[in-house]
């Protein structure tokens, strides 16, 4: 599955699943008047983009951290190494972007001398997930890393690690009524405005500043796409006031982005740019346009995706996506569940930084954020 489906994008509040990039399927609010609404972009008219937001903020309010803050110091270290502690990863998925986050974990793990005994793999069942919980428990681990598939039942299946005081450091996700410094020590995500923000300059740059433009957004109440599509709109109403916004529709069911943009396309065929609020929905997009043989309108999205890269490599219509740093969130993830173990006091809400990827900076984009080498089928077109 691609990274922003499973970790992201497939999040539906009424259904309870959540997934990616970053506390996203609680439905827990804030006792602040400014948290409520930036939090839970609450909908109105059907359109959950929050038009007053103005920074990344967590699932309920919190103040984000950078990860880079998270260090330690070598006797900490070396306090870790003599600690004999262990570690189980239970991660919702599996997708490039997981396998990053899953290396960046293992490999600050390693280095601070804290042994991985379990990772798995929940395929996206809640009920998968708790069986992974019990199971991993069987050997104790000091502390769990991970993201819970379903907000609302994973407060249950994840009862018997804070029951045994094991610690937990979350991505993205949290269970439904967990409380930070109590339940789970940590959330570490991206930082979802800067996300947004560096796709609408993209767009915007690409433009010249001045065009038509559409927004295919993902209509569901999850605060990590809802965050990016308001830095997106926002950004491009401020930085760009030459460009106009013609159309929004949103969608719940990715695969409906293609008929959408057909939608939009039909009533605006001066489209100048459309954004995407993650990639697959982008394919979809992409789809439409070749269709009607038109090869002017921009697309822009975010998070790495094999078939928009291609895209983009190959001159097609995309011009731009925005990724996070996947390796060093779980790097950050790892760091946080050290501080547990310290007995510090890790940040509520930490973030990762986000990178633009172009068509001149792919090699460099698979890097930064996956820490991989571009894949076999990008490389083949790569010029």
């Amino acid at each position: 599955m691609k990274r922003t489906l499973t970790r992201g994008a497939v999040a539906v509040a009424g259904l309870g699943l959540a997934l990616t990039a970053c506390s996203t399927g609680t439905s827990s609010s804030s006792t602040t008047a400014g948290a409520s609404a930036t939090a839970t972009a609450a909908a109105t008219g059907g359109n959950v983009i929050d038009k007053t937001l103005t920074g990344t903020v967590g699932p309920n309010g919190e103040t984000p951290t950078p990860i880079s803050t998270l260090t330690l110091t070598d006797d900490e270290v070396a306090k870790l190494k003599a600690g004999n502690f262990t570690a189980a990863q239970l991660w919702h998925t599996s997708s490039q972007f997981v396998q990053a986050v899953q290396s960046g974990a293992a490999a600050e793990f390693s280095r601070l001398g804290i042994k991985v005994v379990a990772t798995t793999n929940a395929n996206m069942d809640a009920g998968t997930q708790a069986n992974q919980v019990q199971t991993a428990m069987i050997s104790k681990p000091s502390v769990i890393v991970g993201l819970p598939v379903d907000p609302t039942s994973a407060a249950q299946a994840f009862q018997p690690a804070v029951s045994a005081g094991t610690k937990l450091v979350f991505l993205s996700n949290v269970p439904k009524g967990y409380t930070y410094g109590q339940q789970y020590s940590s959330i570490v995500t991206d930082d979802l405005y800067d996300m947004g923000k560096r796709a609408a300059e993209a767009l915007g740059n690409t433009l010249g500043g001045k065009g038509e433009v559409g927004i295919v957004f993902y209509n569901a109440q999850y605060y990590v796409t809802n965050q990016r599509d308001a830095a997106f709109r926002t950004t491009l109403m401020k930085e760009f006031p030459n460009i106009k916004i013609v159309a929004e529709q949103g969608f719940s069911d990715p695969s409906n982005a293609t008929a959408i943009a057909s939608g939009m396309l039909t009533q605006h065929p001066n489209l100048a740019g459309i954004y995407t609020s993650w990639a697959q929905p982008a394919e979809g997009v992409l789809s439409a346009l070749r269709t009607i043989g038109n090869t002017k309108t921009k697309v822009v999205t975010l998070d790495i995706d094999d078939p928009v890269i291609v895209d983009m490599a190959t001159g097609g219509s995309t011009v731009a996506l925005v990724a996070d740093q996947a390796y060093d969130l779980g790097k950050g993830m790892a760091d946080a569940a050290a501080y547990a173990l310290l007995g510090k006091q890790a940040p509520a809400f930490a973030v990762a930084g986000a990178i633009t990827i172009t068509k001149d900076t792919i090699a460099q984009g698979y890097q930064q954020s996956l820490h991989s080498d571009v894949p076999a089928a990008v490389q083949k077109v790569l010029k």
